[in-house]
């Protein structure tokens, strides 16, 4: 899954997946939380319902702050790739 954008709000760096506009409805699932704690400290995933469908989409990771860009992007796709696992 590719990286739409990395934006720095807060204390935490969002690395976008998909548009949010693309959603019906945003969650932070704690099963998902538990993959990205895993991988960062305090890691939280959205994930998205499409608006025609049924189906579940990560729709950003969100890494903090204190990591670095840099390292936000990396644990965010480790963080991805794991779910899809």
């Amino acid at each position: 899954m590719n990286i739409e954008s990395v934006e720095l709000e807060d204390e935490y760096f969002h690395v976008r997946f998909n548009d949010p506009e693309r959603f019906e409805a945003i969650r932070t699932p704690d099963w998902a939380a538990n993959v990205a704690t895993s991988v960062s400290e305090g890691a939280e995933v959205r994930m998205g319902n499409e608006k025609e469908g049924d189906d579940w989409e990560v729709q950003s990771v969100l890494i903090e702050k204190s990591e670095g860009e840099e390292k936000a992007r990396e644990q965010a796709q480790r963080i991805v790739e794991k779910l899809n696992d």
